[in-house]
């Protein structure tokens, strides 16, 4: 959200998987050096490295200098406005989200599993 634009993107769903595995990112130059690089540890392709997913869980994230100023107790309270709401006209509206072209659904002609799942 910060860039207004996702930090993988491409035309191609496959391209987008390159580009996600390859790990490289380009942020754009108004992004401050802590935004940065809380952004590299969060997309970090080593599981072992990423922020969320070390042995302080949430708290790397949380502690981390760009989030310096917020006050996740407020937050979680719920007493901090959001500063940005979608608008929604329903449960099911899905127009904040991207269209993307369906694909049919796949239904196997042979039952490989039948006796095992037969009363399932």
């Amino acid at each position: 959200m910060a860039a207004g634009y996702p930090p993988f993107f491409a035309d191609q769903p496959i391209q987008i998987y390159e580009r996600i595995v390859s790990g490289k990112v380009r942020f754009p130059s108004h992004f401050s050096s802590d935004l940065k690089d809380l952004l590299r540890n969060l997309l970090q392709v080593d599981l072992t490295k990423r922020f969320g997913n070390l042995k302080n869980g949430v708290n790397d994230i949380k502690t981390h200098k760009w989030f310096a100023t917020t006050d996740w107790f407020s937050i979680f309270k719920r007493d901090i406005e959001a500063p940005f709401t979608p608008k929604c006209s329903g449960a099911g509206d899905a127009s904040n989200f991207d269209d993307y072209e369906e694909e049919p659904l796949r239904i196997a002609t042979t039952e490989k599993c039948a006796k095992e799942f037969g009363e399932f």
